[in-house]
C-alpha cells in the first residue's frame, strides 16, 4: 500500500506498534504485517506502560495493542497513547468478544477490536481500514457496536463500575492487584506512597470494599487485571 501520510511515518510508509506480552504473538503479528512492501513494525513492547514510551518516542501511524497486558492494561495504555499521539490510530486486540469491552473499546477513542483468532484473516483489513481515518470490528462485534450506537441518553448514565473509577485510580488498581507494594506503586507512577494510599482508601470506600482480596477481586472482575 503507499500513499499514506501520519504523524510519524515517512511519505508512503507506514510505521506501526505491536503491544503484546508474548513474544510469539509480537513475531506472527510482525510477520503477517510486514508482508506488506510499506508497512513496518517500527516497535515492540512487552507491556502496557511500555507501549506508552514507545508509542510516544516512535508516534506510529497505527498502534496494536492487547487488552491482557501487566503493569497496565491495553485499553488504558490506549487512552495514555490517544493524549500524547492523537494522530496515531488504535487496534484493540483480545482474546475475547466481551461486550463490556468493546463498550470500554469505543470510549478510549480506539479506532478497531480485532479477535486473536481473527488476526490471520482480518488484521490486514482492519489496519487499512485504520489507515484510511475508518474503523474496524471484528464481526462478532458488530452486534454490540449496533446497540452502542442506539443507547439513550439515559443508558450512558449506566456505566460499568469499573467506570466509576478514575484513569489515575485504575491504575493503581492494577498495580496493587498485580503485588507491587505502595512504595513501588508510587515509584512507577511518579507519585508519592502517601498518594498512593489516598488513592487505595478512597478506592475501597467508595466501592465499599473491605479488604485487599476484595480490590483484587474487584479488578478481575472489571478486567482492570488478568492474573
Amino acid at each position: 500500500m503507499t500513499g499514506y501520510r501520519f504523524g510519524g511515518s515517512e511519505v508512503g510508509g507506514v510505521s506501526i506498534l505491536v503491544a503484546d506480552d508474548h513474544a510469539v504473538v509480537r513475531r506472527g503479528l510482525r510477520a503477517l504485517l510486514e508482508t506488506q512492501p510499506t508497512w513496518k513494525v517500527v516497535g515492540e513492547a512487552s507491556n502496557g506502560r511500555d507501549a506508552i514510551e514507545k508509542a510516544e518516542k516512535l508516534r506510529p501511524d497505527v498502534a496494536i495493542i492487547d487488552i491482557a497486558m501487566p503493569e497496565l492494561n491495553g485499553l488504558d495504555a490506549a487512552t495514555h497513547i490517544l493524549k500524547a499521539t492523537p494522530h496515531t490510530r488504535i487496534l484493540i486486540l483480545t482474546m475475547h468478544a466481551d461486550e463490556e469491552l468493546i463498550h470500554k473499546t469505543v470510549l478510549t477513542g480506539a479506532s478497531g477490536y480485532l479477535l486473536k483468532s481473527d488476526a490471520e484473516r482480518d488484521l490486514i483489513t482492519a489496519v487499512e481500514a485504520l489507515l484510511h481515518k475508518k474503523t474496524f470490528f471484528t464481526t462478532a462485534a458488530s452486534d454490540v457496536i449496533l446497540d452502542h450506537v442506539r443507547w439513550t441518553d439515559q443508558n450512558r448514565t449506566m456505566q460499568p463500575q469499573a467506570g466509576r473509577l478514575s484513569l489515575r485510580e485504575r491504575e493503581v488498581v492494577q498495580l496493587l492487584s498485580e503485588g507491587k507494594s505502595n512504595k513501588e506503586v508510587a515509584a512507577r507512577l511518579n507519585i508519592s506512597t502517601r498518594t498512593v494510599e489516598t488513592h487505595r482508601a478512597k478506592v475501597m470506600d467508595r466501592l465499599n470494599l473491605h479488604s485487599f482480596s476484595e480490590l483484587i477481586r474487584y479488578a478481575i472482575r472489571n478486567k482492570i487485571v488478568e492474573l
